[in-house]
């Protein structure tokens, strides 16, 4: 019997063999059509520390859910340590996605329950209002600063697993270091080779949404916004707007940022934020390469097609 069965057995493998070989030529083909089509790889954003210490990788979804609750942080003058619990908490509670299901009634980025007096579902589901419940009782919590972040988490939370909220803190920091600014470019992301065309009211109705009726939106034609900074600005401020755009590409139609020196576009996106060069006629645009009063974040948007 075995004789009989070695044969087949061997033409089949070599089948097989054959088969994947193929496979990966295929693959191999289509991967060097898309590279050279500009899509490098999937959509994805990584943010790194000072230095380039340490990195997490996240979706652009899941990035522009944690800059919005860095935003809110900023608007209400928190610390970056409140800002990396929040970003810790609502990475464990929902993976930084706006869940409209979750245990019981919980929903929303923290998994907040409408039944205890969170808010109503609307409201919990809005990462604003989400943001905002959440540090309001974060600040009751004494000592909050110096509390190990589980604890701190705990606190405001409730979970039935407590200890959990700890393993998320060191990407939690990563993120909130750059998504307040204090490192710059400090995180970046990739887009896909999808574009859509930019949407100038979204982008300043989301910009006033996040952080507040004092950043205003500035159209100066050819699908060029500028966000002014306000008055006394640090380069900071410009960072987490920065950031809070790119992470918001591919939603908007953004088709590139520059601020404090760097250039950041979609076309060359798996190249990060670049630096302009000093002899390069953006170099001396209109004060959107500098951080000198008044600084101005300026946005590119993708035309109408």
């Amino acid at each position: 019997m075995p004789e009989r069965t070695t044969a087949p057995r061997r033409r089949r493998r070599l089948v097989r063999g054959a088969g994947a070989t193929l496979v990966l030529l295929g693959v191999g083909a289509y991967a060097a059509i898309q590279y050279e089509a500009g899509s490098r790889s999937e959509p994805h954003c990584v943010a790194r520390g000072a230095d380039g210490e340490g990195s997490h990788e996240l979706t652009p979804a899941q990035a522009a859910n944690a800059a919005t609750i860095a935003a809110v942080g900023a608007t209400r003058e928190l610390p970056e340590r409140a800002v990396t619990i929040a970003i810790a908490t609502a990475m464990q509670e929902s993976s930084l996605r706006n869940l409209d299901y979750g245990d019981r009634d919980s929903l929303g980025l923290f998994q907040q329950r409408p039944s205890m007096g969170w808010g109503t579902p609307e409201e919990v589901t809005d990462p604003v209002y989400a943001s905002d419940a959440f540090y309001d009782e974060l600040l009751d919590v004494p000592d909050y600063l110096t509390l190990p972040l589980t604890v701190a988490a705990q606190e405001v939370q409730r979970s039935a697993h407590p200890d959990e909220y700890a393993k998320h803190e060191t990407n939690a920091a990563l993120l909130s270091g750059a998504l307040t600014g204090r490192v710059a470019a400090g995180l970046h992301c990739t887009t896909g080779n999808d574009r859509v065309a930019g949407d100038t009211a979204a982008l300043e109705r989301l910009l006033t949404r996040d952080f507040g009726a004092e950043l205003t939106v500035s159209p100066v034609g050819d699908g060029d916004v500028w966000v002014p900074m306000p008055a006394g600005a640090t380069a900071e401020s410009g960072w987490r707007v920065a950031h809070w755009s790119m992470t918001r590409a591919a939603e908007l139609g953004i088709e590139r940022v520059v601020w404090d020196g760097r250039v950041w576009e979609s076309a060359r996106s798996d190249e990060g934020w670049r630096a302009i060069p000093e002899d390069s006629a953006e170099a001396g645009d209109s004060d959107a390469n500098s951080t000198a009063s008044p600084a101005i974040v300026r946005i590119s948007l993708f035309a109408a097609t």
